[in-house]
């Protein structure tokens, strides 16, 4: 039988959405940078307008824009969560060195951990989405259930937020389609691929995972990295990455929307009652992602120097060619739009992680350790 809420039920979940919907983004309170002589810091905002569903990232074969990165420049993401004892402990280390990321959080792990998603915001990192489920195989579903798992991820990750969230996107995989892209124009949402893949859903060793990454951004000369909150590896290897990241002096750069997401109303409303039954109903029963593993227990700001505003013309993917940037993009960054990846033996890696070309991804992973 469908748990029914009371009236005073529909009247606070009634409440957290119109907060929801009607207000702009949270302020939020920054903790306090203490590394103030020697942190890697943020040192320039992205400001990204979304409303024309632009796509960023070299790991892609659709028509992309051209990067917003300077050489030496990095943009830290992270996947797959949130994961309370891995996402709090990476936080940790990012507010240690006094930079800001972007987390591109499930659905239902969302749902799971609201708490931590409000941590996220709370602590001054941009929260995007990555679907409701983490389907592998997205850009061949049924458009009409691609979208739904698209749009539910986007409401469970607002409701568990309690705030408007960014209208950032990653597909699962990096598995995206001309299609979906389409359809992400038409709700005003970013895409981003990647630049950089850390590897970590494949390297378990953190000294090993650090020197993985750090040898990537640098041959790459920085760009937009891919890291998951679910992995322990990653956790552990974070403050060494980013130490070497400062070491070879790149600076970290934070990426935020002109204007937050608007997710479907009923979707929010069905989340927001869904976190309401949950809290009555709550357990101490752990959620681990089926594509992730357990990790370890959490270890025991920054004002931003400068603001770029981006903001790209509607593309119509059906003339354009893939990896042609449009003839109004006036202004070429001095960043390699194709960069070369290299893998931790000195060979080139692919420049295309879809999970559609079977020449030109990582070796399959088991069922545990899947981006």
């Amino acid at each position: 039988m469908r748990h029914r809420p009371s009236y005073r039920d529909r009247a606070r979940i009634l409440a957290a959405v119109s907060l929801i919907v009607c207000s702009g983004p949270a302020a939020t309170a920054q903790p306090v940078c203490s590394l103030s002589d020697s942190a890697l810091r943020a040192t320039r905002t992205i400001e990204i307008d979304a409303s024309t569903g632009p796509i960023f990232g070299a790991f892609t074969k659709q028509a992309k824009e051209i990067s917003f990165l300077r050489p030496k420049e990095v943009v830290l993401t992270f996947d797959d969560g949130p994961m309370p004892w891995i996402t709090r402990s990476i936080m940790d280390s990012l507010d240690a060195f006094c930079v800001k990321a972007t987390f591109f959080s499930v659905g239902r792990m969302a749902i799971a951990y609201p708490d931590v998603v409000k941590e996220i915001i709370a602590r001054g990192h941009t929260l995007g989405t990555h679907t409701m489920t983490h389907p592998f195989n997205m850009h061949r579903m049924a458009p009409t259930k691609a979208h739904e798992d698209i749009e539910r991820g986007f409401a469970a990750v607002a409701a568990a937020a309690g705030t408007p969230i960014a209208p950032f996107f990653r597909f699962p995989g990096l598995a995206d389609s001309r299609d979906l892209l389409d359809y992400l124009q038409t709700r005003g949402i970013a895409t981003f691929t990647v630049d950089v893949v850390s590897d970590d859903s494949y390297i378990h060793d953190p000294s090993r995972l650090a020197a993985t990454t750090l040898a990537r951004v640098e041959q790459n000369g920085g760009g937009i990295i891919l890291f998951h909150d679910i992995k322990r590896s990653t956790a552990k290897a974070l403050p060494q990455i980013l130490k070497g990241l400062q070491s070879r002096g790149f600076k970290v750069v934070h990426m935020k929307a002109a204007a937050p997401v608007q997710p479907h109303l009923d979707l929010l409303v069905a989340m927001t009652e869904k976190l309401a039954k949950g809290k009555k109903s709550q357990t101490n029963q752990t959620l681990v992602p089926f594509y992730g593993s357990v990790g370890p227990e959490p270890r025991s700001e920054l004002q931003d120097d400068e603001v770029t505003v981006i903001a790209h013309p509607p593309r119509v993917r059906s003339l354009a060619k893939p990896d042609q940037p449009r003839a109004s993009d006036t202004m070429r960054s001095t960043a390699v739009d194709r960069p070369a990846i290299v893998k931790s033996d000195g060979s080139n890696a692919p420049t295309n992680y879809r999970k559609s070309d079977k020449n030109s991804r990582p070796p399959a992973p088991n069922s545990t350790n899947s981006p």
